[in-house]
């Protein structure tokens, strides 16, 4: 009898790096993806991690239409051989990521989507939210939060203190099977809703988003502090 195969060994796994912000806490006229970070742009370090990552076979990347040229320059330069496509961002986060969702080629079932302005991350985390959307259908980096929370109405007074023991802060990768998110952003694309990651798209749809224990190193570079302190823990 022939060996049935398994439904997965033909299935495409694909990222979306996106870096089309405005990096408005950084500074005017700034790009903080492209900023440099030890030898390479802040960016640079995201594509190292998703080559790394066996699990993924190619990688859309979408920056500010103004970058485009430097992107293929970075890409090249560093040979970044699972770049299928570098595409312009739109005005919103959501759009970006949707521009992203349609380079996706109908053999691509699973998509992890990266802030390419977390340079920290690792390939076993982008391995282990992958597993979780083959699992589960979805799979959101997240730390359990430890610190005391305080929610504050208006000025600097404190109005409650929050129950921490339920609160987890997400980070990406956010990886999820194609035909979920898609649906998921095409229903906020309808309602005009608007959505600062692609877990709150699928929550919206009404559907349930895992979480994967990441680590607390896996920072977002907004300031310069944070960009102090990524070269600190990278080592670069």
């Amino acid at each position: 009898m022939k060996r049935r195969e398994e439904p997965w060994r033909w299935a495409m796994i694909f990222g979306i790096i996106v870096a089309a912000g405005k990096s408005e806490r950084m500074g005017a006229d700034v790009d903080k993806a492209f900023l440099s970070l030890g030898s390479k742009p802040v960016l640079a370090y995201s594509l190292m991690a998703f080559e790394r990552c066996s699990m993924i076979d190619g990688v859309v990347l979408v920056v500010r239409k103004d970058r485009l040229d430097s992107a293929r320059g970075m890409a090249h330069m560093f040979g970044f051989a699972k770049v299928r496509a570098i595409v312009a961002g739109g005005q919103t986060r959501q759009a970006s990521v949707a521009n992203g969702l349609a380079e996706m080629g109908e053999d691509v079932r699973i998509v992890a989507v990266h802030d390419g302005a977390r340079p920290c991350i690792t390939a076993e985390i982008v391995a282990e939210t992958v597993k979780s959307a083959k699992r589960h259908g979805s799979g959101v980096a997240a730390i359990k939060i430890t610190d005391t929370v305080k929610e504050v109405d208006r000025g600097f007074v404190v109005s409650r203190t929050v129950d921490r023991t339920k609160l987890w802060a997400v980070q990406t990768p956010q990886a999820f099977k194609v035909d979920l998110l898609s649906r998921a952003y095409e229903w906020v694309a309808r309602k005009r809703a608007v959505v600062t990651d692609e877990a709150s798209a699928v929550e919206l749809l009404g559907e349930e988003v895992h979480l994967v224990p990441s680590s607390w190193s896996n920072i977002k570079v907004t300031t310069p502090d944070d960009l102090t302190l990524a070269a600190t823990l990278l080592k670069v």
